[in-house]
């Protein structure tokens, strides 16, 4: 009878083909088994109270030097653990997975927290995986109240769970984020990343805890996932291309938001962004594009929100391109032009009455926006819509009424 050690390594190996069976020909050979790194042979303490990133590091740098599919395993437990890189500059190419079993928790202590932009960080990775079914525990409440950006535009850093910075044809799978100081996840100048199965949560009003932020980045896959959040459930941001987001249960929160675009001088284009199959329930906004009012120019193309159901959402469809949080922007006009957006089978109730508002740019107006089978309702009578600079065509069930400009 095999040893379990082996039964063990011919899992993981099983957990490489199956998280990469995508990448992988058919035809391809199945992947050596993989060596285990337990955190706990490294020193680890799942005592909850233990700091453990010099454990945790060391068992990186081990996989990451072995030249073989790694998997470093997070057994059951509750583990601290303090900002920490992962840095994937000296692996030698193989696959590593973190299997997480237990909980991650994070610091709360202020040099942990105010003016640190992560906690857990990994940068100029390929091949990562990150799966298990265990937790990350950010203990937001112990940052929330140092959270002064709504005011102040030079607020200091607070940690970002989870940061992908150059991090390149890897998956994260089922996974819980809970509570984040600042955002869960962050993806930055990455391609070729798969989330799904993931549970991300924070409290309605706790600040700037988006769920997904991406920038920079091409070839991002969201789906079947639930994320509740104090600010957007998934961020797209300048430079994002071929983003495809699917089955994905939202609210609370912001909503599915593109940008906000414009604020800076040459922002890369956003182009080729799908949302499909989800649903927002109770969020501020829906699906929503926004630029703020500043001259510099770049291009927002090729969108399609498609089969969305909204429940009790404040603003179900909405381009701002005025978009001014602190209310204190130079005034002037938006040159970022927003084009081929379509809005397909959008259905359900509107908790204010503009269930449909495409505010667009005098300056640039908004082209090619589409609008087709459209049934959003309002609780206090009939929803309507509102319409500045928009250009576009209408097909099906238009309710509300639409505006926009015949193109």
């Amino acid at each position: 009878m095999a040893s379990f050690t082996s039964l063990f390594q011919i899992f993981l190996s099983l957990i490489f083909t199956l998280l990469y069976r995508n990448q992988v020909q058919a035809s391809a050979p199945a992947p050596a088994p993989a060596q285990l790194f337990n955190v706990l042979n490294f020193g680890a303490s799942g005592d909850g109270k233990t700091d453990n990133s010099k454990a945790f590091g060391d068992a990186w740098n081990q996989a990451c030097s072995s030249g073989q599919n790694s998997v470093i395993l997070i057994p059951t437990g509750t583990y601290l653990l303090r900002p920490i890189v992962f840095l994937g500059d000296k692996c030698k190419g193989a696959a590593i997975a973190f299997d997480i079993k237990g909980t991650l928790r994070a610091p709360t202590d202020n040099a942990s927290t105010i003016g640190v932009d992560h906690w857990i960080s990994f940068r100029h990775v390929n091949r990562l995986i990150i799966t298990g079914g265990g937790t990350f525990d950010g203990q937001g409440a112990s940052a929330w109240p140092y959270n002064t950006c709504d005011k102040d535009p030079h607020c200091p850093a607070l940690p970002i769970t989870l940061r992908f910075d150059f991090v390149n044809k890897s998956t994260i799978n089922r996974i819980t984020s809970i509570n984040s100081k600042n955002a869960h996840f962050n993806i930055f100048a990455s391609h070729d990343i798969t989330i799904q199965n993931v549970t991300l949560s924070a409290p309605g009003n706790s600040p700037n805890t988006d769920g997904i932020k991406i920038s920079k980045s091409t070839g991002i896959q969201i789906s079947d996932s639930n994320i509740g959040t104090g600010d957007d459930c998934v961020a797209m941001l300048p430079g994002v291309e071929n983003i495809n987001i699917s089955n994905v249960n939202c609210g609370p929160g912001h909503g599915f938001s593109i940008g906000s675009l414009g604020r800076k001088p040459n922002e890369k284009n956003v182009t080729h962004i799908t949302v499909r199959n989800s649903n927002l329930t109770g969020t501020l906004c829906g699906l929503r594009i926004k630029t703020w009012p500043m001259p510099y120019s770049s291009i927002v193309s090729d969108l399609t929100f498609e089969n969305i159901n909204v429940n009790n959402v404040t603003n179900p469809i909405l381009i701002d391109q005025n978009y001014c949080p602190s209310h204190k922007c130079k005034q002037g006009e938006s040159r970022v032009q927003i084009e081929e957006a379509r809005f397909r089978n959008i259905r359900g109730s509107s908790f204010s009455k503009i269930a449909v508002n495409l505010q667009c740019s005098k300056s640039t107006p908004c082209e090619k926006i589409e609008l087709r089978d459209i049934n959003i309702n309002y609780r206090g009578g009939k929803a309507t819509s509102s319409c500045s600079n928009c250009k576009g065509v209408v097909f099906g069930l238009q309710n509300p009424p639409p505006c926009i400009s015949k193109d």
